[in-house]
């Protein structure tokens, strides 16, 4: 987390240098941020996932403080996600902030735009490809930490069987939340793949593994909605398992706070597209290299009963 606050001073550098020179004229670095920089966000995220609108508001806020246009698109497909990195570039945009759930799909589109001198920032997914692949630095999480987090917590409640529910097929960062959270629990853990484009497939399949398997103690969901889900599939199969998630929403927050969920691992998806573009934005008008080559984590922070009161007014905003 300190390592937020250094890029947080950072932008503030920026602001300045963007105002004003250091010989104290209005010269220089003033007038390169005079150009209309434009600056695309290809992610993953489904539109309308409580997630990604918290990625996009941020990159939006950052553009309107930087006073930069942020153009926002996403598609789960990694093939279709490739063709929108490839159209950004020949648009000619002055950075792209990617996510990359599947790495493999997009590593010649990424190539390619840095290749074409345009610069890249990953978030969120692929902290173990970006610098194969050429971008300046990742924002995100490493899920192996936050999963490994989860496992110890977990465990420290005195559970033994647990199922790690996954939404999204072939996506290695969710993989490795469950795998990593599993290696720390000391009990059982078997992952469960659900339609997480479908609520309340989502909700049938947990409910129907929870009335097949009694002695399941443990739900932990990968999505804050998926998390809303588990709850109603426990109080549907008459179950006593405790749920705990990764990623926040209002509800996510209001379920911690009256104890129907146990905890919510937050990345901070608002710091991963506000930075996004701030790394974009310092690169062009003062030549910086966020991160120094290395990823800049923004979490895990862990939202429980003690602390979801003060959380839950940012969520309310759609910051958190």
């Amino acid at each position: 987390m300190k390592r937020i606050k250094i890029v947080g001073i950072v932008a503030a550098a920026g602001a300045l240098l963007a105002a004003c020179s250091g010989t104290g004229s209005d010269s220089g670095t003033a007038e390169t941020a005079k150009k209309d920089y434009t600056y695309a966000v290809v992610t993953h995220g489904a539109p309308g996932d409580a997630f990604w609108d918290r990625v996009k508001s941020g990159a939006e806020q950052a553009g309107k403080d930087y006073g930069v246009k942020v153009e926002y698109s996403s598609d789960a497909d990694p093939a279709k996600q490739s063709q929108l990195i490839d159209g950004a570039v020949a648009d000619k945009v002055d950075g792209i902030v990617v996510s990359m759930a599947n790495p493999d799909g997009l590593e010649d589109s990424i190539k390619k735009a840095v290749a074409a001198g345009v610069p890249v920032v990953s978030i969120n997914s692929g902290v173990d490809k970006f610098k194969d692949f050429g971008a300046i630095t990742h924002i995100g999480q490493t899920e192996t930490i936050a999963g490994e987090a989860v496992g110890e917590r977990l465990k420290s409640e005195g559970l033994k069987n647990g199922i790690c529910v996954i939404q999204e097929a072939g996506n290695i960062g969710l993989e490795e939340r469950c795998k990593a959270a599993a290696a720390k629990f000391g009990g059982k853990m078997t992952n469960l793949q659900v339609d997480g484009t479908d609520d309340s497939a989502v909700q049938a399949t947990i409910t129907s593994k929870l009335q097949a398997d009694k002695s399941i103690d443990t739900v932990l969901t990968l999505g804050g909605q998926y998390a809303i889900d588990a709850v109603g599939s426990v109080e549907e199969a008459g179950s006593s398992a405790k749920i705990a998630t990764f990623d926040l929403s209002e509800d996510v927050i209001k379920d911690i706070q009256s104890g129907k969920i146990l905890f919510a691992v937050d990345q901070q998806p608002y710091v991963q597209g506000f930075l996004g573009v701030t790394t974009l934005y310092l690169k062009d008008i003062n030549g910086n290299d966020v991160g120094g080559g290395q990823p800049v984590n923004s979490g895990p922070a862990f939202i429980t009963k003690e602390n979801a009161d003060a959380v839950l007014k940012f969520a309310a905003n759609g910051t958190r």
